[in-house]
């Protein structure tokens, strides 16, 4: 089994925020593959499938970002998942808007939510880190992550949730550097500077 978990914030009010851009990947993997119905399990919203032969539980922690790690790491214990089998998506503001890149291991580099998951499931989890862009200056992060994507955002935004959903067998697989390169090839992303502010910002 392979738990996938998008990371975001509960509720209507966060819904378009750039740091819940982990939610709207889960949200697309669901609709491309045809997950069951979403149920509420693990401190989470759940839902359950199959991709090429293997069992997926798709979950959306409502635990506030950043106690993320609580949600998945119930889950992981309960069905006896080791870090490996664990695929977390979550906003990534020293990537560029729209670039991708897949990772195992290693630090939180800032992000709460994977703070969290380390300190439940150790730091041997792989993440899929979606790129949206840094404001410039620190002090402006938290309101940049907790802004809602502008119209601008929508054709690379749209085009990485769909890229990321279509290249799934690959990340099934365990094949997370051609799952990358495959989200890429689908979703190029557009020519921003990472430290770049997004329009309106």
């Amino acid at each position: 089994m392979l738990i996938l978990a998008g990371l975001g914030n509960p509720g209507a009010k966060y819904e378009g925020n750039r740091h819940n851009i982990g939610f709207m990947a889960a949200d697309e993997i669901a609709r491309r593959w045809r997950f069951g119905a979403e149920r509420a399990k693990f401190q989470s919203i759940v839902a359950e499938g199959e991709v090429e032969g293997t069992k997926v539980l798709l979950m959306k922690p409502q635990t506030y970002m950043n106690e993320s790690g609580r949600a998945v790491g119930e889950a992981a214990r309960f069905y006896k998942v080791p870090p490996a089998n664990v695929v977390v998506f979550h906003d990534e503001i020293d990537l560029a808007p729209g670039r991708f890149r897949m990772k195992t291991g290693g630090g939180a580099a800032g992000q709460n939510g994977v703070r969290s998951l380390i300190s439940q499931l150790g730091p041997d989890f792989r993440r899929a880190r979606m790129g949206v862009g840094h404001p410039g200056r620190p002090e402006l992060v938290h309101g940049h992550v907790l802004s809602d994507f502008h119209k601008a955002d929508r054709p690379w935004l749209d085009a990485l949730l769909n890229a990321c959903a279509d290249a799934l067998p690959f990340l099934v697989a365990g094949n997370d550097e051609r799952y990358q390169a495959e989200v890429m090839r689908l979703a190029p992303a557009p020519k921003f500077s990472p430290r770049q502010a997004a329009q309106g910002d």
